[in-house]
């Protein structure tokens, strides 16, 4: 190796791959919150960005969205018609991305669980019965992507007759995919569970794949989007990730919170990571949890747009904070950043 660290850099990409060139509006300003309450209030989100002549590339999702955390679905009536809501983006020249776990609804009547049962691709027990554990669907299963059937399956809930209203550029985000259990053994699976894998039988320990869940998960994202649109860019956000995820997409660092302490701690973690070969990185702006003191806010979106990858994003039980909400000063402030 090496001998100087662009060797081991460039050594490293020839053993693990090359970075995916990303969608060009993926580089720009992410607005996510958990969660926007309706179609009107995205739409008037995206609508309010423009009179208040902020720029901003990608509008996100998460999992209230979804028709009681069933990935794949749509509120039904929170989301009846995200259409609107798609029109709006695309008229805008924006983009969406919605949330997509791994962890899947235990619920008879949902078709993603019968899909992946009906094939036996969901992670076992030590027993090599059928694992349940809890998140935010409640009851859910989880499919075992270790397996290269399970990630060609995953890839066709992508396909644009599947996923109701769909789009060739309707983007997604990989959250919870450690994976997270909130009932489990270290809040994730236990060290015994069985994969497949690649082999004939369950007889593969979750302890010997666990870092690789994430990965894989991610990888399955990926085909699908590739799967329902060959020559279009794909963009999938990942939390959990390993060596060689950088050539899938975006990384961020998690739940994060609005501390002084958390900004400055984002900056040598970025960079750490950049330095290891994952370059499109970011952090949660300005900060995951509790609310934001307005100079913590804009200095944490000023620190924001040098990173590889920019997203507001804030907790359920967080104030509104989109810029207009915190007064005119912020406002200019980010809009002319």
């Amino acid at each position: 190796m090496g001998p100087t660290p662009e060797n081991v850099l460039e050594q490293y990409h020839t053993v693990t791959g090359f970075p995916r060139m990303p969608p060009l509006a993926t580089l720009g300003k992410h607005q996510s919150r958990w969660n926007y309450v309706d179609v009107e209030d995205a739409v008037g989100v995206n609508r309010k960005f423009d009179q208040h002549d902020i720029p901003y590339d990608v509008l996100w999702l998460d999992i209230e969205h979804t028709d009681g955390k069933k990935y794949f679905t749509w509120h039904p009536s929170h989301f009846a018609n995200p259409g609107t809501l798609l029109d709006a983006l695309e008229a805008s020249k924006r983009h969406l991305v919605t949330i997509v776990d791994p962890h899947i609804k235990k619920d008879a009547g949902y078709d993603v669980y019968n899909k992946i049962k009906n094939h036996d691709y969901f992670t076992k027990t030590k027993d090599g019965g059928l694992y349940d554990g809890w998140c935010w669907p409640g009851t859910s299963s989880y499919p075992d992507f270790c397996n290269p059937a399970v990630r060609g399956l995953w890839a066709t809930f992508f396909k644009m007759d599947y996923y109701p209203h769909n789009r060739v550029d309707l983007w997604t985000w990989n959250d919870m995919n450690e994976p997270s259990v909130f009932n489990g053994p270290e809040v994730t699976m236990p060290r015994d569970n069985l994969h497949k894998c690649s082999s004939n039988s369950y007889g593969v320990e979750h302890r010997d794949v666990h870092n690789v869940y994430g990965f894989y998960h991610h990888m399955a994202t990926v085909e699908g989007h590739l799967l329902r649109a060959p020559n279009v860019r794909p963009f999938v956000l990942t939390r959990s990730f390993f060596a060689g995820s950088h050539r899938l997409g975006a990384i961020w660092t998690g739940d994060n919170m609005a501390k002084w302490e958390h900004l400055a701690i984002s900056v040598p973690m970025l960079v750490s990571l950049c330095m290891c070969g994952t370059s499109f990185v970011g952090s949660d702006v300005p900060g995951f949890f509790y609310d934001a003191e307005p100079e913590l806010f804009k200095r944490w979106h000023q620190l924001g747009i040098w990173y590889p990858f920019y997203r507001g994003h804030a907790h359920l039980e967080t104030k509104r904070r989109e810029p207009w909400m915190l007064g005119e000063e912020i406002t200019q402030n980010v809009r002319e950043q």
